[in-house]
């Protein structure tokens, strides 16, 4: 007898509920049920194989491997340098804030730093940092330290991810030299057969398109079958992931302008390997890639503020990605450019796939609303519980600001970065929108309603309307709704926060940036010499300390505008001239 289970969405949500009511006794099987139905068959299954077949990983990864031809290429690598320089002396290095050094090959592994700083150390992002051709004999001393302190599968620089990294950044440095060492180029070839033997899929998202793009860059740097194995492998994953992590609108769909940039100046560097290396499977990907590039430029200059630099929303800091310019210079040299952005006082646009909103204000003032879904669905490693925040610059200056992103890990200050009470929004019954946990996961998700985008005329010209609701406190006893409304007219903005169902206590807060100062009778002074109004209808005000994180590692005294709401409608009004 053959059954048939038929699934369809009303089936799904009858049999998640049950799920829950068995497990609604332990609040934590509850959310790592929560977090891992989302999750892909393929996540899954790669996680179980590189659990269980570690030997056979390794037997792939340490096959012998010979002297590897180098393929010839039309050009010579050339890109623009603008990392910032990291190897500040031949063996001292500062990542993320903190200095360390290199002196033993224990230190390469130091138990008294962080993995993502051990991380930093592994890419050799150096070698094409800023000035890094005018010291080639300290890039010299970085290669062959590297090689003789990290044998073949041991230590953190031998996982995927510093792996991808490294071969990208290696490849970059020896295309750039007339003569590189057969020892050099052997540990080359051992590191792509490494990292081919073990992708990234039960992670998938940045992570394997950073795997991708290091096997092609290893293809197109290597001649012979072997380098024609990478380059197919390479290409077979980037085939698959550009055209989904590159949603329509732009954006790249794990929703942080940080990312996004990151990946843009991949792709950029992508495109320049086809034209500099000249290899016919490349060439024939440029044009797509190229539009790529073009999409992804424009979503970047709308989810900037005023001053060049990303916003932050998700996982998001200065010093990581480079910034905006940089990457426009660079596609503008691959001859890409992007569409032209918002001119228009009171103009907005809408990323419809990626779920933001930027409103450009006039006189140097702009908006940026988050009316995203949690996403992608089964990888949400660095969202932010932050739905229905925005941020806001006036006069040219950041006002109100999310959180940033000061570190990763499991941590309480990494937990309290996520959550819904560090960023622009409300918080409901003390829990988050979406519920983030162990640094990189998250379990039950706000979603938010299609945005409602209108004018009206106003008592001094016409109105911007934007009304947004989401479901992410739904899970709680009174099953609250929280709608948030943006109404946006000359030197003025209204927000609306109203509250559905039944909850115990409920907090807007809005982040002030460290340079604007608090003042009294509810005014706020910019170092322009502005100031701003704001005042309060429906709930009790308090401005407490705070802090802001603009960088790994940083942390700086700032203040936060925070309200208690006194019933199911709070209105907050903001005036500038």
């Amino acid at each position: 007898m053959k059954i048939v289970l038929k699934r369809d969405r009303q089936t799904g949500r009858q049999i998640v509920a049950v799920l829950e009511q068995l497990l609604i006794g332990s609040g934590h099987l509850l959310r790592l049920f929560h977090t891992v139905r989302h999750l892909r068959g393929e996540q899954i299954a790669y996680r179980l194989y590189y659990r269980l077949a570690r030997p056979l990983v390794a037997r792939q990864a340490l096959a012998s491997i010979t002297a590897l031809p180098r393929r010839s290429w039309v050009r010579p690598w050339v890109a623009p340098l603008v990392a910032p320089r990291s190897q500040v002396d031949q063996g001292v290095f500062e990542f993320l804030g903190e200095r360390g050094c290199v002196e033993t090959a224990g230190d390469w592994n130091a138990v008294n730093k962080t993995k993502l700083w051990l991380y930093n150390l592994h890419y050799l992002d150096d070698l094409n940092a800023v000035d890094a051709d005018a010291r080639p004999d300290q890039q010299g001393w970085l290669i062959r330290r590297w090689i003789d302190d990290n044998p073949p599968l041991a230590g953190h620089g031998w996982e995927p991810y510093p792996l991808s990294l490294r071969i990208g950044n290696l490849v970059k440095w020896c295309a750039r030299q007339t003569q590189v060492s057969p020892e050099w180029l052997v540990s080359m070839g051992r590191q792509a057969q490494a990292l081919a033997a073990q992708e990234e899929r039960h992670i998938l998202a940045n992570h394997l398109f950073a795997n991708g793009k290091a096997l092609t860059f290893a293809g197109a740097f290597f001649a012979g079958d072997q380098g024609g194995r990478w380059l197919k492998s390479g290409l077979r994953i980037l085939d698959r992931e550009i055209s989904e992590q590159f949603l329509p609108d732009g954006g790249h769909f794990e929703l942080s302008p940080m990312y996004h940039s990151t990946l843009l100046w991949d792709m950029c560097d992508l495109v320049n390997l086809a034209e500099r290396s000249g290899v016919p499977e490349l060439l024939e990907r440029a044009a797509a890639w190229r539009g790529v590039i073009e999409r992804g430029l424009t979503w970047l200059e709308s989810m900037c503020h005023p001053d060049g630099e990303i916003s932050f929303f998700n996982d998001a800091a200065f010093g990581i990605a480079p910034q905006f310019q940089p990457i426009k210079a660079y596609a503008g040299a691959l001859g890409c450019l992007g569409s032209k952005g918002l001119t228009e006082v009171l103009s907005c646009t809408h990323l419809r796939d990626t779920g933001y909103i930027a409103v450009l204000l006039g006189q140097g003032g702009k908006a940026l609303l988050d009316v995203a879904a949690v996403g992608p669905t089964y990888q949400p490693g660095h969202a932010h519980a932050d739905t229905l925040g925005f941020e806001l610059s006036l006069f040219g200056q950041r006002v109100l600001v999310n959180s940033g992103t000061s570190r990763y890990g499991e941590d309480t200050e990494r937990q309290r970065q996520r959550s819904t009470a560090a960023h622009n929004t409300v918080e409901i019954d003390g829990e988050d929108s979406s519920e983030v946990w162990a640094g990189f996961r998250v379990a039950r998700r706000a979603r938010p309603s299609v945005p409602d985008i209108w004018r009206e005329p106003g008592m001094e010209g016409e109105e911007l309307r934007i009304r947004c609701a989401h479901d992410g406190y739904r899970r709680l006893p009174g099953r609250p709704i929280h709608q948030r409304q943006w109404t946006f007219a000359t030197g003025r903005l209204r927000m609306i926060d109203s509250l559905s169902g039944q909850f115990r206590k409920a907090v807007c807060r809005f982040y002030l940036h460290p340079d604007v100062q608090v003042a009294g009778n509810q005014e706020l002074h910019l170092q322009s010499g502005h100031r701003i109004l704001w005042s309060v209808s429906g709930g009790a005000a308090n401005v407490v300390p705070s802090t802001w994180h603009p960088q790994f590692g940083a942390c700086v005294p700032s203040h936060c505008i925070e309200i208690q709401f006194d019933s199911a409608e709070l209105i907050v009004d903001f005036s500038w001239k």
